[in-house]
């Protein structure tokens, strides 16, 4: 691991009395060396944590490299002025932006989305004419995650949303939980219309400026004006290192996920959000529809690997931009952003007045899950003789996942039948295929199969019969399956249908 450790940006936390010192809160003490003990641990390149209790900012530091050294540089530093993707973290803002608007009578949270935003449509004939803000704010319009439609897609933010009508539902309308960015990015494109400009204008106005954050971009483009921006990092398993990860090219402002910030601007944030919508004396969002939005309304099931990554949690809730859980028997308000090289966690404690966010610059580590159940536990005051140590418990969760992948695996493998041949010569399988929702998708066979979709190229393999296996990329060791029936041939991955043209 290259990152050297070194803790910078460190916030005094005893005030001079005179000549006298108040004396050191041994909470506040004890969680730099948690931070960095868990950096260590999980093997992350740079980390910034604020903790804000009772209106102050009690820990405000940053840890290890915002980016590692090359060819005999030197590692930069971490500071509490670094600037980081929110990504999923964004989507508590836009909430809060149209709590802001509630407030204004310009908006209601079970207004029509088309009243709004005339061009949206859903594929569901009923749920088009019920579906609300809320619906898509909350994850209930039925809609799957198709990430695809905005992940690294060749089209705008408005082409994504218009394409959700071309998605059949993932769930009976209202009738379970579907996470979905792309349903937000629709909720905030529909309250960007209600103000004078788009929904970063929107942002600005109502949240930001009030709030008195100052550092703060909508677009990686705008992003790379700060030079002290963190660098996103992925690898460090045992057998690789840690390696830079190319950058996830934000090119438009998304409600969904686009929004940069500080740590130190973030601090403001969370008083925000536990002080009832005010900053300071000044009330920017009423405390009714703020608290609103961290309303429960969409049941989560805790099964499979989800309970897995969550101990201890009994139940856990959807509210808008917020998940709503327990911890130790204690009501726990959060959400978690994750994009290419960085992981972010916000939690918010309402019975303790107090709030953390974790910023980490590497790719899909479980730090955050670690790191914010100790942070958890230290602010709701759990003796040291009944903490656990949740470095040990998510090292553990995360070698059980591993072994549960390997075994899927080579089961599928033992199964293979890689001698069954495709029911058409390759000529005639391989093509251009259509999606009304995903556009064309072209399969190439031959001496280096290749499926090229969206932005992507996956190389392939033949498994078996009419089924391929993605060898490496985002959806490595998946099948693509094609599909030769009475209605001719499709190409079927992932829910995702394309008929051959």
């Amino acid at each position: 691991m290259r990152g050297r450790g070194v803790l910078v940006g460190l916030v005094t936390l005893a005030t001079a009395l005179g000549v006298f010192a108040a004396p050191p809160d041994p909470v506040v003490e004890e969680l730099a060396e948690a931070c960095e003990a868990a950096r260590r641990f999980w093997e992350v390149p740079g980390l910034a944590v604020v903790v804000v209790r009772k209106g102050e900012v009690i820990h405000l530091q940053g840890y290890g490299s915002r980016r590692l050294g090359t060819n005999g540089t030197k590692d930069e530093p971490v500071s509490p002025d670094t600037l980081f993707p929110l990504a999923s973290c964004t989507k508590a803002f836009t909430s809060a932006a149209i709590a802001a608007l509630v407030d204004d009578g310009q908006m209601d949270w079970d207004d029509p989305v088309r009243r709004h935003l005339p061009t949206f449509r859903l594929s569901d004939e009923t749920a088009n004419k019920l579906v609300s803000i809320r619906d898509l704010l909350c994850h209930r319009s039925g809609v799957g995650g198709h990430d695809l439609l905005w992940y690294r897609a060749p089209w705008d933010l408005d082409e994504s949303v218009r394409r959700i009508a071309e998605v059949p539902l993932s769930n009976p309308f209202r009738g379970g939980y579907q996470y979905s960015s792309v349903t937000v990015s629709a909720a905030g494109l529909a309250a960007a219309n209600r103000s004078r400009g788009g929904w970063d204008e929107l942002l600005r106005d109502k949240l930001l400026t009030p709030l008195g954050m100052t550092a703060f971009a909508f677009t990686t483009k705008d992003a790379k004006g700060f030079p002290n921006r963190a660098g996103g990092y992925q690898g460090g398993d045992g057998s690789v290192g840690v390696v830079p990860m190319p950058e996830y090219e934000m090119a438009e402002p998304n409600p969904a996920g686009s929004l940069f910030v500080t740590p130190r601007d973030y601090a403001r944030w969370l008083n925000f959000q536990l002080n009832d919508g005010k900053a300071g004396e000044r009330q920017v969002v009423s405390a009714k529809q703020l608290s609103e939005t961290k309303q429960p309304h969409t049941p989560i099931r805790l099964d499979g690997s989800l309970k897995g990554q969550h101990p201890g949690v009994t139940q856990m809730t959807y509210a808008m931009g917020w998940v709503v859980y327990d911890h130790r028997g204690e009501r726990v308000i959060g959400h978690g952003g994750l994009i290419d090289g960085f992981r972010v966690l916000t939690v918010l404690l309402p019975e303790r007045q107090a709030g953390f966010a974790i910023f980490a610059n590497r790719h899909q580590t479980k730090l955050n899950l670690a790191l914010g159940n100790t942070l958890a536990d230290h602010l709701i005051g759990v003796a040291e003789k009944h903490r656990t140590n949740w470095n040990n418990e998510f090292h553990k969760i995360d070698q059980q996942e591993t072994a549960d992948k390997k075994a899927e695996r080579e089961a599928r493998a033992k199964a293979r039948q890689p001698n069954q041949r495709p029911t058409r010569p390759d000529d005639q399988l391989a093509g251009v295929y259509f999606s009304p929702a995903y556009g064309e998708a072209t399969l190439v066979l031959g001496k280096q199969p290749e499926w090229r979709v969206s932005t992507f190229r996956f190389p392939l393999e033949h498994w078996e019969g009419n089924a391929y296996r993605l060898t490496a990329g985002l959806f490595q060791d998946d099948l693509l399956e094609v599909v030769d029936d009475k209605n001719g041939l499709a190409l079927l991955f992932r829910g995702m249908q394309f008929r051959r043209k």
